[in-house]
C-alpha cells in the first residue's frame, strides 16, 4: 500500500506478539502478550492476574491515577497498571491506533529505559493498516498549563501536519544542564531521534525513591545514572543530549492518552508527567479549542469537538 495514504488509515500490528522483562517501579517480572485489535477499538491494557472484577484498562486520560515517576492508569474498578508511557510512546511513533496488551502484573517491564525495545517487537510483528480513517485532534486555540516554573502548551500547527514538539529541560546537575530539542514526531523522526534515549535518575534519589516504593527494579542496565556532575553508566550515553530526548519521548506517550494523534505543536518547559497529564486533561476540557479532523477527509468534512460531541 502506498505510504502517503497508509499513513492516513487506523493501524494495529499484523500478529501477536511477546515480550517480558521487570517493573522499574515494583521490581516485578511481568509478561507482555500483545495482540490485533479492530478499528476503533483504541489501546487496552488486561490485567491477566486479575480476577473476579474488570480487568481492562483503557489507554487514555481519563484513567490516569498517578503520574509519579511514571504514568499509571486504573478502570473503574480499581485495577491499575503503571508505566505505560514508553510502549504509548512505541505506538504513537509507529502510528499503531489500536492494539490489546495482555499484562500479567502491575506494570509494564521496564526493559532497556527507552522504547526501542517495544519497536523492535512491534514492527517483529508488522504494522497493519485497517480499511478506516485515522481522527485526530487538530488544536485552534493555545491550551497551557503550569506547575510553578513549569509549563507546557499545545498551540496550533503551523506548516507540519502532525505534532511538533519543542522540549527544554533544566538540571542543576552539570552532567544535564539545560538541553533544548525540537523534533516534528514522524514514523523516521521518532526511529532515529526518540526511541533509543533512556530514562534516567540522580543515585542520591535511589534511597527516598526505595523508600517510597519506587525504583525497585531500576539499575543501569535500564536507566541512565547520574551522580554529582557525571554519568556512572560505564557505556556513557547514546546522545549527547540523551536527557532531553527521553522526556521527548516521555511527551509522546503521554500526549497519546488524548485518545487521538494530536496536529499542533506541544511546546514545554521542565515537563513531566504530572504536567504531561495536567495538559491533556486541560485540552480534553477545552473543547472549543480544537476540532476532530480525519487525515484523508477534506475541510468540508472537519468538525469541531464540540459538534461531534453533541452528535454522540
Amino acid at each position: 500500500m502506498d505510504e502517503s495514504f497508509s499513513v492516513r488509515l487506523q493501524k494495529t500490528i499484523a500478529g501477536p506478539a511477546v515480550c517480558a522483562g521487570v517493573g522499574v517501579h515494583s521490581g516485578a517480572h511481568v509478561r507482555l502478550v500483545l495482540t490485533p485489535a479492530g478499528v476503533d477499538a483504541g489501546i487496552a491494557f488486561i490485567r491477566t492476574d486479575v480476577r473476579g472484577v474488570d480487568n481492562v484498562i483503557r489507554a487514555h486520560a481519563d484513567n490516569i491515577s498517578e503520574t509519579r515517576n511514571s504514568t499509571t492508569l486504573r478502570n473503574a474498578a480499581g485495577v491499575e497498571i503503571g508505566t505505560v508511557e514508553h510502549l504509548m510512546s512505541a505506538c504513537a511513533g509507529l502510528g499503531i491506533d489500536n492494539l490489546v496488551v495482555e499484562v500479567d502484573g502491575p506494570e509494564l517491564p521496564i526493559l532497556d529505559g527507552s522504547s526501542a525495545p517495544f519497536v523492535q517487537v512491534l514492527t517483529n510483528a508488522g504494522v497493519k493498516a485497517l480499511n478506516a480513517d485515522r481522527r485526530v485532534i487538530r488544536i485552534l486555540e493555545p491550551i497551557e498549563v503550569r506547575m510553578g516554573a513549569k509549563s507546557a502548551a499545545l498551540l496550533p500547527a503551523r506548516d507540519f501536519h502532525g505534532l511538533d514538539l519543542d522540549v527544554t529541560i533544566r538540571f542543576a546537575d552539570p552532567a544535564i544542564g539545560v538541553q533544548r530539542r525540537k523534533i516534528s514526531l514522524t514514523r523516521e523522526n521518532f526511529l532515529t531521534e526518540i526511541a533509543d534515549a533512556r530514562t534516567f535518575g540522580f543515585l542520591s534519589d535511589v534511597e527516598r525513591m526505595h523508600a517510597a516504593g519506587l525504583g525497585r527494579g531500576a539499575s543501569m542496565a535500564n536507566a541512565v545514572v547520574v551522580d554529582e556532575g557525571r554519568v556512572v553508566n560505564p557505556e556513557g550515553l547514546r546522545f549527547d543530549d540523551e536527557f532531553v530526548r527521553h522526556k521527548l519521548l516521555d511527551a509522546v506517550g503521554d500526549l497519546a492518552l488524548a485518545g487521538a494523534p494530536i496536529c499542533g505543536r506541544f511546546v514545554a518547559d521542565q515537563p513531566g508527567h504530572a504536567l504531561n497529564a495536567r495538559l491533556v486533561r486541560a485540552l480534553l476540557d477545552s473543547p472549543e479549542a480544537w476540532m476532530w479532523d480525519c487525515e484523508s477527509a477534506p475541510e468540508s468534512r472537519r468538525e469541531p469537538a464540540m459538534a461531534m460531541a453533541a452528535a454522540g
